[in-house]
């Protein structure tokens, strides 16, 4: 293809980088450490002039389309080899109005932007659990946090939306103004446009929420899962929880004879009543002879930033893929132990997601989320340093979703995609009743196909 390299800014008021700039290495990094795309041009964008001006001139020079929200998209399509990137990273506007309890983010803020503003008038928006997470990719592609079963997915939340459509049109979608676009955006994914700003409901939490962190040695790993599995029946939906089964971090409140050795931890947060949070959190804080018990009452926004030091931008290298499980019995549980012992990197994951509550009670075709019904989701997480590493670990990751397949209904979270090696298989899979609807969306949106990528429906 060929693509004349821009001699001028073709943006009103931000600013385009090209190979040719200084900054453009920096700009075209991501989260993702294993990401290396060289996009041709990257369009930093602040306003939604800027956008349709990108998108006008990506139309005239043939240029695929990709966008970068907070820059966190683990899979890398945020930027893409030989596109022109819409960057809305200087977009980080946020602003709550307490008396409506809403808040409204621009396109490129990140979770911690939004937990700032909105924690100081006492409170927060279901997002995820790493702070440094993108607004935008989280809650187009669902968003679990630690709200979840209290109020449900980030996409559960959003209550309109203003974007930039592939022919440069301005369109706000909201219950009354194209309902049936928030719909799509409601978790379907992108590729609809270039969402500007996203307006959320908001509700009273914190400042303080009672955290739960409790570490087992592996020989206990097996009853701490049955004990994790036969409280969830009966968990108070104020509280969202992980089983993580992986290594210990060589940190030092756990004794040095566990650092980087298999364990299983418990990680949940009660965002409700704090005179309920010790009897909700009991089974969780009592169960066997931990390890280390690190929990505590703490802030919300630091509950929020819990991961990000084990999360580093840029240095990294990830691979995550994921599967929702029909239950967590103990063939699955024998299954989990013995793939984390075979794990090539200690820095890796298996996140057993608690599901259900509010999260739970939203209808399959209410959103383009989908099916809610699973009672887990099992995140693989492939974390590792070097690069001659990437294959073993890919691999690792593999193996793991393929093993828990046969306890799975076979969708995955698209937040955790892999690389979308199964392409449309996945997202038919995910999507379910609600993909063809979602593909008439991609249709009317995007005819063209502008922003079409493995992360969509083709258009």
């Amino acid at each position: 293809m060929s693509t004349t390299v821009p001699t001028a800014s073709f943006l009103p008021n931000g600013r385009v980088i090209t190979s040719e700039d200084t900054g453009y290495d920096s700009a075209r990094a991501v989260w993702n450490g294993m990401i290396d795309q060289r996009p041709a041009v990257i369009a930093r964008c602040t306003d939604a002039e800027d956008v349709a001006a990108a998108l006008a001139y990506a139309r005239t020079q043939s240029l695929p389309v990709s966008v970068r929200g907070g820059g966190h998209n683990v899979s890398g399509t945020a930027v893409r080899e030989g596109s022109l990137v819409v960057d809305l990273s200087p977009m980080r506007s946020v602003e709550v109005d307490a008396g409506r309890r809403r808040v409204r983010a621009a396109g490129g803020a990140i979770l911690g932007d939004v937990d700032r503003a909105s924690q100081a008038h006492g409170l927060a928006t279901p997002f995820g659990v790493y702070s440094q997470t993108g607004v935008a990719g989280l809650t187009l592609g669902g968003g679990l946090g630690w709200l979840r079963r209290a109020y449900g997915a980030s996409c559960d939340n959003l209550v309109a939306a203003d974007l930039v459509t592939a022919s440069g049109e301005r369109v706000r979608a909201s219950e009354t103004e194209n309902p049936e676009l928030l719909w799509g955006l409601r978790g379907g994914g992108g590729g609809l446009g270039v969402v500007t700003s996203f307006e959320f409901r908001a509700y009273p939490v914190g400042p303080d929420v009672t955290l739960a962190l409790v570490f087992h040695p592996w020989k206990d790993a097996a009853d701490a899962l049955r004990n994790y599995r036969e409280w969830n029946e009966s968990a108070s939906d104020d509280v969202s929880s992980f089983a993580v089964v992986w290594h210990a971090p060589a940190i030092d409140d756990i004794p040095v004879e566990y650092h980087h050795q298999p364990v299983v931890t418990y990680a949940a947060v009660h965002s409700g009543d704090p005179a309920e949070a010790r009897a909700d959190l009991a089974p969780l804080r009592d169960f066997g002879t931990p390890i280390a018990d690190l929990s505590d009452v703490t802030s919300y926004v630091e509950v929020q930033k819990l991961f990000d030091e084990d999360y580093p931008a840029h240095v990294m290298r990830y691979y995550w893929t994921s599967v929702y499980l029909t239950g967590l019995d103990d063939e699955a549980i024998d299954t989990l132990r013995e793939l984390n012992e075979a794990c090539p990197s200690h820095h890796s994951t298996l996140d057993i997601w608690q599901l259900g509550g509010a999260f739970a009670r939203v209808g399959a075709d209410e959103t383009a989320f989908g099916d809610r019904s699973a009672p887990y989701l099992l995140g693989v997480e492939a974390n590792w340093e070097d690069a001659a590493d990437d294959e073993a670990n890919i691999a690792w990751a593999r193996k793991v979703r393929q093993a828990m397949e046969r306890f799975s209904t076979g969708a995955e979270y698209l937040n955790f995609p892999g690389f979308y090696e199964s392409g449309e298989r996945t997202l038919r899979t995910t999507f379910g009743g609600n993909y063809d609807r979602l593909a008439a969306l991609r249709k009317a949106y995007d005819p063209t196909g502008l922003f079409d990528s493995a992360a969509h429906i083709p258009a």
